[in-house]
């Protein structure tokens, strides 16, 4: 992947996480407290690692990158409930 593609790519992905969270900030209350708990439940990856600083492995890269990813919407829908 050059440098264009890796933009194109965190734009896309940045676009459908404001989308999302501006989504689930419109939702009934209910809806959104069930949401945001998923997401809450899942913001820290199962590995078992004692060692925050360790370097995950290929296979907990993903299960990390999906940890950071819900925890990064879930702040934005704060922010938007804040404003």
């Amino acid at each position: 992947m050059d440098n264009r593609q890796i933009s194109e790519f965190e734009g896309r992905l940045l676009a459908q996480r404001r989308l999302l969270a501006r989504l689930i900030a419109a939702m009934p209350d209910a809806a959104r407290d069930e949401i945001r708990g998923f997401m809450s439940d899942r913001s820290l990856p199962r590995d078992g690692q004692e060692d925050p600083g360790a370097v995950p492995s290929e296979g907990q890269a993903l299960d990390h990158a999906m940890a950071d990813e819900f925890r990064r919407i879930d702040r934005l829908v704060g922010d938007r409930l804040a404003d």
